[in-house]
């Protein structure tokens, strides 16, 4: 069924004032918080690669140089959706699989 421009809610999250939990919220988030891990159902949740990704864009290198790569048009308009300075966020996920493959070539 496709879906119509009209039925698409968008929202903007504020960080810095997060959307106020009901009673009924707050019972359920404490509920889980208060399970053990293995009685969580982690089946819907995205697996994780082992190298930590998220580290990858703290420190950028200064020292660049300028190349032609051929990019799957797919992993580029992914890292473009993420915003400006997709191409250093691009350059520090390759560092960081060097540095993974680094330590473990030692």
């Amino acid at each position: 069924m496709p879906t119509k421009e009209s039925n698409i809610v968008k929202r903007t999250l504020d960080l810095k004032k997060p959307p106020q939990l009901s009673a009924e919220q707050k019972a359920r988030l404490d509920a889980v918080a208060a399970m053990p891990d293995e009685q969580i159902d982690y089946s819907d949740a995205p697996s994780l690669p082992d190298a930590v990704w998220m580290k990858a864009a703290e420190q950028l290198p200064h020292t660049k140089k300028q190349i032609t790569l051929r990019i799957d048009a797919e992993v580029l308009e992914f890292f473009k959706h993420t915003g400006a300075r997709y191409q250093s966020r691009m350059n520090a996920v390759l560092r960081s699989y060097v540095e993974a493959h680094k330590a473990h070539a030692k």
